[in-house]
Order: C-alpha cells, then structure tokens, then sequence
C-alpha cells in the first residue's frame, strides 16, 4: 500500500475522518465508568484490547496485503504501550476515583498532547500564536481541576494526566505510521502485536466468577473493545494522516462535550455549569489555535 499523502490541514476528507473518530471515542469514558462499576480495571483493560485484538487479527488475513517491516515494529510498539495498553488502564483506574464527567474535562488536554508529540515525532512546526491558544485551553481544565475541592482526587487526577500523555504520543505515532501502512492497518497491527500479551494478563486477572458482572458493563466492555479500541482509530488516524496532526487533532475539542452529555444521559452524572464553561472556554481556544497549527 502506498503511503497516504499529506493534504491541507482543511481538506474535507481528513477533517470528516477526525470527527467520526471523535464521536466514537466519545463514549469511551462513559462506557469504561460503566464498565468499572463490575469490572476489575486492570481485567477491563485486558479484556478489551484481547477482544479487539481478535478482530484485528481477522482483518489482516481477510484485507491485508502488506506486512510492517522490522523499522516499523517500534513505532508499533509505541502506539500499542499508548492506545492500546496506556490510556485504556491509566484512565480505568482513575475511574475508580473520580465520575467520567470530571475525567473527560481532562480531555481539553488531548490536543496540546497530540500537538507536542507532533513536533516530537511527526516534524510539524506549528505557529507560536498555536502554542499560546493551547495553553491557555490547558491552564483553563487544570484550574477546573484545582478548583473543584468536591471533585479532585489526586490520584485520580494524576491518573487522568498520564493518560492524556501516553494518548497523545500514541496518536501522534499512529497518524506518523498510518502515512506508510494505512489507518486500519497501524490499528490492527499494533492489537495483533500486543494480542499474546494481553490474552495472557486477561487469564491472569480473570476473577474468580463472572456471576457479579450485571449486563450494562458487559454491553460497555463491548463499545469499548469494538468502537473505542479499533474502528475508532481507523476514523481518526486517518483524518490526522492526510490533514496533518496538530492541526486534525483539534477536533478533540469536541470529545468533552459529547463526553459530559453522554456521561449526563447513561450515568445521570451531574454536570455543573462550571464545567461545561470550563469545556466551552477550551474548546474557544483550540480553535482559535487551529487556524496556526501548520
């Protein structure tokens, strides 16, 4: 397979590819706050990417016709410890102590994280005026953060900050291989990579009985496994491949308010007003940022 070309950050088809995998990670956080509920984390995380590992795997032998080379295994790599091991645990063990309402704030982070790696790992150069509309987006949810004494845990909160971290690296190096291999197959692969290893901790951690787990949380272990894990990603690594990363990556502007309005509707979860112009205040700065992403 040739490698994707690098459009315009305003081409319609990477701008349409970021936001259908946006609307899909949006109910990740939800789903995994769910799935929690009945789940060990750690089983969670394994679990989920072991199943879509599965479904990986069919996709290579039934469309792939083209292997990663032993140069493209690290970066494999990267993408599988980000996306697929990192955020998943990181952000279901932090479930564990805050509501997935507080947690997607976090994600008004996502993009200056993306954004950081872009220049770390994909090259890009955005504009300094980019840098300063991010920053200021982030200094808004980390003062949500501080502020809410009634919210904050700080190891959920360190949690959530990790994750926003090893995500970020884990997208900017998957848009980077998606260039090369294509958006489903840098997925793919790097599920089929990790599938021995999580098959064997999804064993290791499996409880003593399933008998506990009720149904919502087996339905959100499937959103998760299915949409968030797998074909999200083919939407949204091939929206920042051809659109370019930091630029794409705004769109995760987004994820926070589809987020609170799912976590609001599935989980009656409170959402304050505080939070929403919290989330309104970010995502004005990212877009203004967006015009200075190239």
């Amino acid at each position: 397979m040739h490698a994707e070309p690098v459009n315009h950050p305003g081409s319609l088809s990477a701008w349409l590819n970021g936001l259908l995998g946006v609307v899909i990670f949006s109910g990740s956080l939800p789903a995994t706050r769910i799935a929690v509920l009945g789940m060990d984390p750690f089983f969670l995380t394994f679990l989920r990417a072991s199943i879509a590992g599965g479904l990986a795997i069919l996709l290579i032998i039934g469309f792939s016709r083209q292997r990663p080379r032993a140069a493209h295994l690290p970066a494999l790599a990267i993408v599988s410890l980000g996306v697929v091991i990192g955020f998943p645990l990181l952000t279901a063990m932090a479930l564990r102590h805050v509501t997935s309402a507080h947690s997607i704030v976090y994600l008004g982070l996502l993009p200056l994280s993306t954004a950081l790696f872009a220049v770390l790992r994909g090259g890009e150069r955005p504009k300094k005026a980019f840098w300063i509309f991010s920053t200021l987006g982030s200094v808004l949810v980390m003062g949500f953060a501080l502020s809410q004494s009634t919210f904050v845990s700080a190891t959920g909160d360190l949690l959530m900050l990790a994750a926003i971290l090893v995500c970020g690296l884990g997208y900017a190096e998957g848009a980077r291989l998606t260039r090369i291999l294509g958006g489903w197959q840098t997925i793919s692969w790097a599920l089929s990579l990790s599938l021995p290893f999580m098959l064997a901790a999804t064993f290791i951690t499996l409880p003593a009985t399933l008998r506990g787990i009720g149904s919502a949380s087996w339905l959100a272990l499937a959103y998760v496994s299915v949409f968030s894990m797998l074909a999200g990603f083919i939407f949204w690594y091939k929206g920042l491949a051809i659109g370019g990363i930091a630029a794409v990556g705004q769109l995760q502007l987004l994820q926070p308010f589809l987020g609170l309005g799912l976590a609001a509707l599935l989980l009656h979860e409170a959402v304050s007003p505080v939070m929403v112009f919290v989330a309104f205040g970010v995502m004005l700065c990212v877009a203004a940022s967006r015009k200075f992403a190239r």
